[in-house]
């Protein structure tokens, strides 16, 4: 299905004062009943993101790390077992494995002789139980669970997301009978930055020739369209000496919502 523009700028800017939670999701769902919950939840995580992008230096000043962390301690004292740590990255805006990420550090900080390194810091993220705190081992499983936009179960899903329409792409392609070289064949011809599948034999599409397909499983709006151009597609262009390119989206009612 088709966004336009105007369609996409409706539901971003519904989604300016929405939290992320699954009960926004829930009631963005209700406000666009014609759109499915994937490209909702697509959408939302993309527009989450750029607010975080540009709110995240306020969340870590030593000042604002310190008064979160005393506040994490005094809520605990009070109920170990509330959802302290969630409720406080509610309440001040911030994602909740972000928000998670920080008190954990500053844990360790105080009670390790050396700081914590960054693939210590990821590990316990993605698996609490390393955590020598139960409280706070609990605490930040409740952030990670909850969390819809960050975090190590969300990396996972999109991982999983991101291969499974590889998958799909590339039996569309035989289904077709179209010639290609995948990733893994290009990369053994020597190439650094390659496209999912460069097409041996270049096709028609509405009246463009196209070289190559490189597939993402999101939403596309115009940021991240930009932010590919720069990055990966337009070396892609360079290589095959095409004017046009096409990037295949998903079908996004086939993604599965958490």
């Amino acid at each position: 299905m088709i966004l336009t523009k105007a369609q996409y700028e409706e539901i971003a800017q519904c989604l300016v004062s929405v939290p992320p939670t699954r009960q926004s999701l829930r009631k963005l769902k209700q406000r666009f009943p014609s759109q499915s919950q994937a490209t909702l939840l697509s959408i939302f995580s993309q527009e989450y993101q750029k607010h975080i992008k540009r709110t995240h230096a306020k969340h870590h000043t030593s000042e604002a790390i310190e008064t979160y962390y005393q506040r994490y301690l005094s809520g605990v004292v009070k109920d170990g077992a509330a959802p302290v740590l969630l409720e406080l990255a509610n309440e001040m805006d911030y994602a909740p494995s972000l928000m998670a990420r920080i008190i954990l550090e500053r844990f360790l900080q105080e009670h390790e002789e050396t700081p914590p390194s960054k693939s210590v810091i990821n590990s316990m993220l993605r698996d609490p139980s390393q955590i020598p705190d139960g409280v706070l081992a609990n605490q930040v499983y409740q952030c990670i669970v909850n969390d819809c936009c960050y975090g190590p179960l969300v990396d996972c899903i999109k991982h999983a997301i991101g291969h499974e329409h590889e998958v799909l792409l590339r039996d569309l392609l035989l289904e077709k009978n179209l010639s290609f070289l995948d990733e893994d064949q290009l990369r053994a011809k020597g190439y650094d930055k390659t496209p999912d599948f460069i097409l041996q034999v270049p096709v028609a599409v509405e009246g463009h020739i196209i070289h190559w397909i490189e597939s993402k499983a999101s939403f596309g709006d115009e940021c991240s369209h930009h932010a590919y151009l720069h990055d990966q597609f337009w070396s892609y262009w360079n290589r095959s000496c095409s004017s046009y390119h096409v990037t295949m989206r998903k079908r996004m009612g086939n993604q599965q919502s958490y």
